[in-house]
């Protein structure tokens, strides 16, 4: 699933079944507050780290199961461009296993559970 960065991405539907597989990886979610708000997946353990935030504090701002290099990370925002931009960025500092949510939020909602809403 090509972006206009180049990331590896993953599905919805995998990252649905990595979640119900009980699988080890960090969530993050790059969005802002005001969509966080909009529509949101029921899952406590998703991070929310805007993209405003990491763009501010960069390396700083990630939660730390996030800051080993070899963390498993599955990215999402809205639509998955911004996703796809936090990992490209990600993986040139050296991060190997992060990858973007494709289609983000809206392709869950869409897709994996509709309850979540969309905006």
């Amino acid at each position: 699933m090509p972006n206009a960065y180049g990331a590896p991405e993953i599905s919805v539907k995998e990252v649905a079944a990595k979640q119900q597989a009980g699988k080890d990886f960090v969530w993050l979610d790059v969005r802002e507050p005001h969509e966080i708000e909009a529509a949101r997946i029921a899952d406590d353990a998703i991070a929310y780290v805007p993209l405003s935030v990491l763009a501010e504090q960069r390396i700083a701002a990630l939660p730390v199961a996030a800051q080993a290099k070899d963390a498993a990370i599955v990215v999402f925002c809205h639509h998955g461009v911004r996703s796809a931009q936090v990992v490209a960025w990600l993986r040139q500092q050296g991060w190997t296993q992060a990858v973007s949510m494709a289609g983000g939020i809206d392709a869950w909602a869409r897709e994996v559970d509709a309850r979540v809403g969309s905006y």
